[in-house]
């Protein structure tokens, strides 16, 4: 080839390099234009070939964290003060630190001994239809229940009479217990130190067919005695020496502190307030969504959102309700005024398997049981 041909074609090759260099220079430096217009407070940083790890920064950084911001956050069961958290830096998370590098949380809590649980929905409805379903007063426990006994004996006789109605109570019908407390009152015995000289087969056979009811001839017995030599023939006016009483539990010492002594400190609740706080969806084990197994349970599980001046009139509505309508097999939903709001509503069945009554009747006697021991 001629030599002006290839100094030409060299020529030519090299525009072409240059030409290529100062397009990729002038790409480079509109990028960079367009990044410093996105950001204007970025700062080019120049890339060197080798890089060194200084391990004096871990000091620096330590020196920063030193100059943390302390805050207190003061949580209490009625008061929550809260601030604006600082971001935390994405470094505090590489190093493993427990707390942000900005914001160091010290916390000083005071819980409140006092729990507060919302009350279930629809309750006030519920409990006005229940209300409004019991008017007619037709239940046996409106005539014939534990505050009906000695109502007609002076004050200090007609307590010593609620109590041992109550402790004929456990395991037994209304009418039954009302008649035991009859047939005493015929003999006299309706009196601590009468029922103290009275043999205990004697006593045993006046009360019968009350449940139990030799084993509570003795314990009223006992009880008798306890209330001459301690109380003056009175009854004990406290829950604790209430409970001390052989053959008196929870429920039993509520419902005499309620009656006999005006002075209501807990609910009482017996099988049918238990089964029907269980079905209306009123009552819940401590920390869970599952229904209560006991009595005592349903007690604590009610009293932590009934209001206080309901914990009185709550066991008769609640008994004459479960004796009339809400009973405990076949529950007559179709009779209910609050079908449409009671979250069991029809859905028991109507006649249960015969394991399924033996083991109601299991539980029930169970329950029993442990008031009288």
């Amino acid at each position: 080839m001629p030599l002006a041909l290839l100094a030409r074609a060299a020529l030519s090759s090299t525009s072409s390099s240059i030409a290529m260099a100062t397009t990729r220079s002038s790409s480079s430096r509109v990028l960079r234009a367009s990044r410093a217009e996105l950001n204007p407070g970025a700062k080019e940083v120049k890339r060197e070939s080798s890089v060194s790890f200084d391990l004096t920064k871990t000091e620096a950084v330590a020196s920063m964290r030193s100059k943390n911001v302390k805050r207190v956050l003061e949580v209490t069961g009625e008061n929550i003060k809260k601030e604006v958290d600082i971001v935390p830096d994405i470094e505090d998370f590489r190093y493993g630190k427990a707390s942000p590098s900005l914001v160091r949380l010290e916390k000083k809590v005071r819980v409140s001994s006092a729990i507060k649980v919302g009350a279930p929905e629809n309750w006030e409805a519920i409990l006005k239809g229940i209300k409004n379903m019991r008017l007619s007063g037709e239940a046996p426990v409106d005539t014939k229940g534990c505050e009906k006994a000695g109502s007609l004996l002076p004050p200090k006789e007609r307590r010593f009479a609620v109590l041992i109605s109550t402790m004929m109570s456990s395991q037994t019908k209304d009418e039954v217990t009302h008649a035991a407390v009859e047939r005493l009152s015929e003999k006299g015995l309706l009196d601590p130190d009468a029922i103290v000289r009275t043999d205990e087969a004697t006593l045993a056979n006046l009360i019968k067919p009350v449940g139990f009811y030799q084993r509570k001839a003795k314990f009223i017995k006992e009880a008798s005695k306890i209330c001459l030599e301690r109380f003056g023939g009175d009854i004990p006016d406290s829950l604790n020496e209430l409970l001390a009483l052989k053959g008196v539990g929870p429920k039993m010492a509520h419902l005499v502190m309620s009656i006999a002594w005006k002075n209501t400190q807990g609910i009482c609740v017996d099988t049918h307030v238990h089964r029907i706080s269980n079905r209306l969806g009123w009552v819940f084990r401590e920390g869970t969504k599952q229904k209560t197994t006991t009595p005592e349970q349903t007690r604590m599980s009610l009293e932590k959102w009934l209001p206080k001046d309901e914990w009185e009139p709550i066991n008769p509505l609640l008994v004459g309700f479960g004796q009339t309508i809400c009973t405990p097999l076949r529950p007559k939903c179709d009779m209910c005024g609050i079908n449409n709001i009671c979250p069991s509503a029809f859905k028991e069945s109507s006649s249960p398997n015969p394991k399924q009554k033996k083991m109601r009747f299991a539980v029930l006697m169970a329950i029993n049981i442990a008031d009288l021991l």
